[in-house]
């Protein structure tokens, strides 16, 4: 076995890099181009589920810069929840204190530069302060008004695209756009002459020539307000020696809106090019060569060897924990670190299956409540009602595989969103695209319900169909699994209970609710 101190190392490097700070000097595992491209002069989306690198890559690549390219890193959960426009002066000021606090190092004593940085720091200010005031007239106006809000909750109808619910959205949509689009008015007329003292800035600098922005975590900003900002800071970076680097959930934002004929925001492929950096089940031995490569990578720095990490397990041991963290490697490190100090430590034994399966559910209940952190107040009981039916529908069929037809994820924009945002949020796991089934026509998407919703329940043992998503045959196994239509989860969706969250959390099986 290991040594203890060893091991105790390894947990002490693997926890204190668990969360990425600033500063870190953590290396990001490249696999791919992710790397290279983060470092390009060019405007790159990150797109990953919570827990897959997006802040790291972020941070390593910063500092693997080429001569003459330097970054700013900007977090958007400073300004979680913070109102339009005053979110986007606020990331704006903050990128130019940024840039003020740096100005020595990177473009040398230039007296002329540290006048005109200021001085756009100091017009931010004002214009803040004009926000406010524009916000409160803006809020009376409405208030007259008497603007309505959009019912909000799961419901049968709501997902089978009711008009009257979706007619209130657009609605609502509309009316939110022309607020946005009223309060940017100031900031627009200013736009041209801030792009000028930037360029003005960089001409001056015989260091700089390039700058990248990185905004982390966009999705923590109201969904409502992320195009808005992601529209201006494209506009400022367009033909200046400045590119932006934003790192998000795919499915909890909105780079890119159409209202009235007029684009809002960057477009992918045409404004931005997407850094993807998810592994996911659809490819198994992909995404386990990938944790197991951050695993080793934490061993070498406390000096285990590759073989010494996998003595740690046993059997189909880290699959099984691969399977359990969803393929996230924060989620996989995380367990790995509670089975270390359980099983190894105080057991001196290695972890195997059994051992995953205990701690799955905790796992589980970790992601609902960053679930309820991270999404609008609105959205939140139509996100937990929605794993309780997936999960209920999982265990009705003892699957822990569904499937649904990718027509319907195409054409039902509720229902399309939900599933997606379960999938950023790690409740389910995609496993493979443009399946067929084995007994009904059409290409579906084959989901995993989290381990965590069954693996601790004693009563579903033996009868239970669990595909194991590691096997080479899971997906010609995948085609004879349960199809979840709209149908049933309208069914579903009407016998959700008040106390849904609370028998999610509790880990009750169907028998056990009744009881």
């Amino acid at each position: 076995m290991n040594n203890p101190s060893t091991l105790a190392n390894l947990r002490e490097v693997i926890s204190e890099n668990l969360r990425v700070q600033s500063g870190t000097k953590t290396d990001y595992i490249a696999v791919g181009t992710a790397m290279q491209d983060a470092r390009l002069k060019q405007n790159h989306a990150v797109f990953a589920r919570r827990g897959c690198g997006k802040t790291l890559l972020l941070h390593s690549s910063a500092r693997k810069l080429p001569e003459g390219t330097v970054a700013v890193y900007l977090n958007c959960e400073d300004f979680k929840r913070h109102s339009f426009p005053n979110v986007l002066i606020e990331i704006l000021t903050s990128i130019f204190r940024e840039l003020e606090k740096n100005l020595n190092a990177w473009f040398g004593p230039k007296r002329k530069a540290k006048q005109m940085v200021q001085g756009i720091i100091e017009k931010l200010g004002k214009l803040r302060l004009e926000a406010d005031i524009h916000d409160e007239a803006v809020r009376r106006k409405r208030v007259e008004e008497g603007s309505s809000s959009v019912n909000g909750g799961l419901s049968a109808k709501g997902l089978s695209g009711g008009a009257s619910r979706k007619a209130s959205q657009m609605d609502e949509e509309e009316r939110s756009f022309s607020i946005h689009r009223e309060k940017l008015q100031e900031l627009d007329r200013w736009l041209p002459e801030l792009k000028q003292a930037v360029r003005e800035v960089f001409e001056l600098s015989s260091k700089v020539k390039t700058l990248l922005i990185q905004i982390d975590d966009l999705y923590h900003l109201r969904r409502a307000d992320q195009a808005f900002v992601v529209d201006y800071i494209h506009r400022l970076c367009k033909d200046l020696p400045l590119f932006f680097k934003i790192a998000t959930l795919r499915h909890a934002s909105t780079l890119y809106l159409d209202r009235e004929g007029q684009p809002i925001g960057a477009q992918e492929r045409h404004d931005y090019q997407p850094i993807n950096i998810d592994y996911t089940f659809d490819s198994f031995d992909k995404t386990s060569r990938q944790n197991l490569a951050i695993l080793e990578h934490f061993g070498s720095r406390v000096g285990m060897s590759k073989e010494s990490i996998s003595q740690l397990f046993k059997g189909e041991g880290f699959e099984r924990l691969v399977m359990a963290g969803g393929g996230v490697p924060r989620d996989v490190l995380s367990l790995f670190l509670e089975l270390l100090n359980a099983t190894v430590v105080e057991e001196d034994s290695r972890i195997g299956k059994d051992e995953v399966r205990l701690l799955a559910r905790i796992n589980f209940e970790r992601k609902i409540q960053e679930l309820k952190q991270d999404s609008e107040d609105d959205q939140q009981d139509e996100l937990i009602r929605g794993i309780y039916v997936i999960r209920q529908f999982c265990l009705d069929k003892r699957s822990n595989i569904f499937l649904v037809e990718e027509r319907h994820l195409q054409q039902h924009d509720a229902w399309r969103a939900l599933i997606y945002r379960l999938l950023d949020y790690r409740i389910i796991h995609s496993c493979a695209t443009a399946l067929t089934h084995k007994s009904v026509d059409g290409n579906y998407h084959a989901f995993a319900v989290d381990l965590g919703c069954y693996a601790h329940m004693r009563k579903l043992q033996g009868r239970f169909t669990e595909i194991d998503v590691s096997e080479k045959n899971a997906k010609d196994l995948m085609r004879s699994s349960p199809v979840l239509d709209l149908n049933s989860f309208d069914k579903l969706v009407a016998t959700v209970p008040n106390d849904a969250e609370a028998i999610l959390m509790a880990g009750q099986s169907p028998d056990e609710e009744d009881a």
